[in-house]
């Protein structure tokens, strides 16, 4: 099942969205805490403005360094345990909305990766229990200011300013997560052509690990890391992140006014 969060003009509501990606069925309420019901009103894709599917009302985590050969393109070896840092929800922005480049970084990096939405709350739980707690699966852009990245020594400014975590286009609640090819564009250019497949540590894995360090919550995201084929991404150019059976993700990337 596809779950689109969309807007028509006025407030934000959910539909469906059928296999082909082009019409959405409007349901009632929010899917992470209510039960939905179709409301019988139909639109397309081409009519509303896609949102970002989820507005994570906690936390994002981000896991660095988990394909091996992004890792060794940076210079990086492979943590023995995942590397997590935290992505503020002021971040977030949907599909085609602008990724605004401030004036205090000069190297800006693309990095397509498959997010993880958590939908029930969970602490301390196994790999085993981990896919009872997943709510579905995005398509995240994990952003990052290169050059504040090595001068601040930590990731909270490099990745975490806003507008630098695009979320996308639809929620994919039917997904192998370790199964899916992750391919990503920059102005048409194939610059990252990976696969999940790849990950140093699996999804499962991870939900735990990350559940062993914070209470996770609805809503909560985890970014799964990315492959290798990062690089700059300047004002005027648009980056597409595409990853098998959910969609794209497309934002242009502007200069800050």
């Amino acid at each position: 099942m596809r779950i689109a969060r969309y807007t028509e003009g006025d407030e934000p509501v959910y539909g469906l969205v059928d296999g082909g990606g082009t019409k959405i069925a409007e349901v009632s309420g929010d899917p992470l805490y209510q039960r939905i019901e179709l409301t019988g009103r139909t639109t397309t894709v081409d009519e509303v403005r896609l949102l970002a599917p989820v507005i994570p009302r906690s936390k994002i985590i981000g896991i660095g360094r988990n394909y091996a050969d992004h890792a060794a393109e940076m210079g990086n070896d492979v943590p023995e345990e995942p590397l997590m840092f935290l992505i503020p929800n002021t971040a977030v922005v949907g599909p085609n909305d602008p990724v605004v480049i401030p004036p205090s970084t000069s190297e800006v990096h693309y990095e397509g990766e498959l997010a993880v939405i958590i939908g029930r709350m969970c602490k301390d739980i196994s790999p085993e229990e981990a896919k009872k707690v997943v709510f579905g699966y995005t398509i995240a852009n994990d952003v990052s200011a290169r050059d504040l990245q090595r001068g601040d020594g930590q990731w909270a400014r490099a990745k975490g300013m806003d507008t630098f975590c695009p979320l996308g286009p639809w929620i994919e609640t039917d997904l192998d997560p370790q199964d899916v090819s992750v391919v990503t564009r920059r102005d048409g250019e194939v610059v990252q052509d990976g696969h999940t497949r790849d990950m140093v540590h699996q999804v499962l894995d991870l939900i735990s690990h990350c559940s062993k360090a914070f209470t996770l919550l609805p809503g909560d995201i985890i970014l799964t890391g990315t492959p290798a084929g990062v690089g700059p991404v300047e004002a005027g150019q648009r980056v597409e992140i595409e990853i098998e059976n959910i969609g794209t993700l497309s934002n242009p990337f502007v200069a800050a006014e």
